[in-house]
């Protein structure tokens, strides 16, 4: 399984893929006299005597969950930003250093004295990373990685839901203490309401997740976010079978599928208008109905990865495909 967002990227810092295809429930545990949380994210325990109130981030997904739930003031420092900030998230930023475009050094990061660093994947905390786990560990730093991005198939559930995004919400809460508990109660239920109200469209309607690629394109599959957000939108994901988060799939498969809708993957490295002349000029999808029609919907790279922009991110697709005028 490949995990949500980096095998599909080819961006700054992209580096392969990683086997994850969902996320681990990651547990955790206060003790109500000393104040002390134990917590374990892709197998490894961490122990905050606590809450954090030197953070660094690395990943968009990780910048935004802190900031989403009201402790930006707590950031020391951030890395490896998918694209910017939303509006609504941006006031809470300030002027927090940016340690790097990719994985920062360990020794940026152990400049900052962080009590916690938290990563959107795996392999930011490793060796080829920002330095290991073990290490931070040692010199009584904490850790966390989004359990969506969890290497080892022991730590990886069947596909990823909105519950499993919610629970990170609430265990980052939890985590971060003080209002943060609160204000990841309150984002939980506003995000599940929203949920509830998305209008899904007409039963049958195919799409295609397409990611990056131009030889060899990479869409999204069966078990990460990308079809997590397409079956909230009602979208049958011609890529659906594939028991991956992000999988190849050739243009002439593509072309043989004829999807109705084509979900464009933005980011500042890969736009989505390149995407459009790529298909347009590309002998074999230049003839898929939904490239002569435009039948394009787009969604901004840092929500394709779990965290606190999926459900809006449904929200938004949901009224793009609404917008598409696709024969029934």
């Amino acid at each position: 399984m490949a995990a949500c967002g980096e095998a599909g990227y080819d961006g700054p810092g992209a580096s392969g893929t990683e086997e994850a295809g969902g996320a681990e429930e990651s547990t955790g545990a206060a003790d109500p006299e000393s104040g002390e949380r134990t917590v374990s994210s892709c197998g490894v325990e961490t122990t905050l005597e606590r809450p954090p109130e030197r953070i660094v981030t690395i990943k968009s997904s990780a910048t935004e969950m802190v900031l989403a739930l009201g402790a930006g003031d707590r950031l020391v420092g951030t890395a490896f930003s998918d694209g910017p900030i939303p509006d609504h998230l941006a006031d809470g930023i300030g002027d927090i250093p940016v340690l790097a475009e990719q994985n920062p050094s360990s020794e940026a990061v152990l400049e900052l004295e962080p009590d916690l660093v938290y990563a959107g994947w795996e392999s930011n905390l490793s060796a080829d990373g920002a330095g290991e786990r073990q290490m931070y560990e040692d010199l009584g730093i904490a850790t966390y990685v989004s359990p969506a991005a969890c290497l080892e198939p022991e730590y990886q559930p069947d596909r990823l839901t909105f519950d499993l995004v919610f629970d990170e919400i609430t265990e980052m809460g939890d985590i971060l203490g003080g209002d943060a508990t609160a204000a990841a109660e309150e984002l939980v239920a506003q995000q599940r309401d929203q949920l509830e109200h998305i209008e899904p469209a007409r039963e049958g309607l195919s799409a295609l997740w397409y990611s990056s690629g131009a030889d060899v394109p990479y869409v999204g599959a069966g078990i990460g976010a990308p079809q997590m957000i397409m079956d909230a939108v009602g979208l049958e994901n011609v890529a659906g079978d594939v028991e991956e988060t992000w999988t190849s799939m050739g243009w002439e498969a593509i072309a043989a599928a004829d999807p109705d809708v084509i979900v464009l993957v933005d980011s500042a490295w890969n736009t989505a208008e390149q995407k459009m002349e790529r298909l347009a000029a590309n002998p074999v999808t230049r003839t898929l109905t939904a490239v002569q029609e435009e039948r394009y919907v787009v969604v901004p790279f840092p929500a394709t990865e779990a965290g606190v922009r999926n459900v809006p991110a449904a929200a938004e697709l949901a009224e793009q495909v609404a917008d598409l005028e696709v024969a029934s």
